[in-house]
């Protein structure tokens, strides 16, 4: 059950734009995700799978990514593709990362098993973007507790998210951050402190 991404990805809550550049067409898309290792975005664009593009962005008032990736899926209007980059675009998007996070407008859901427990963990914003992951680790792949201490904000889909978890799947919320704290205070969820 461990997750077997080299690098952990973080969703967007709102999706940030991304200029985007490859073989003289030029044009905008929205990011889904980013990485360390690569990003997933949309776009009207005609991208081509196995080719290099050039991509900026800002993210939640970030310093400007300007890099070049290369493209290993598509679906439809979503791409998938690999950064092409060097130590010092890693740590540039590591800053991009930790700050969207740390504003509660990212968020990374991971699932993995510590001392026999199955442990879902949640950092950054705890909102509607994660309930299609959040549901499928409770419903599909089962977890004893939700670590909820990296949480930096929680919204309504959020707080409806834990309800869920505790009252319908008896699953244990454990060392809520402050902000889930306060949020769920007054409401009948069961936090395990």
């Amino acid at each position: 059950m461990k997750e077997q991404r080299r690098h952990q990805r973080i969703r967007f809550n709102v999706q940030p734009l991304v200029r985007l550049g490859q073989h003289g067409f030029t044009g905008m898309g929205r990011l889904e995700n980013l990485s360390l290792g690569g990003l997933m975005l949309r776009t009207d664009l005609p991208l081509k799978v196995g080719k290099a593009f050039g991509c900026e962005f800002a993210v939640f008032g970030s310093a400007l990514v300007d890099m070049s990736a290369v493209v290993v899926s598509r679906v439809g209007d979503m791409f998938c593709a690999r950064f092409e980059a060097g130590p010092i675009s890693e740590l540039l998007i590591g800053d991009v990362i930790d700050r969207a996070l740390s504003s509660g407008k990212a968020s990374i859901l991971s699932l993995n098993e510590f001392q026999g427990r199955r442990v879902m963990r949640v950092a950054g914003g705890l909102n509607g973007c994660l309930h299609n992951d959040f549901m499928h680790g409770l419903t599909k792949v089962g977890v004893d507790e939700i670590d909820l201490s990296g949480v930096t904000d929680i919204d309504n889909a959020g707080v409806e998210l834990c309800r869920v978890a505790a009252e319908v799947h008896q699953v244990g919320l454990v060392r809520p951050s402050a902000c889930v704290h306060a949020k769920l205070a007054g409401l009948a969820v069961r936090l395990a402190l």
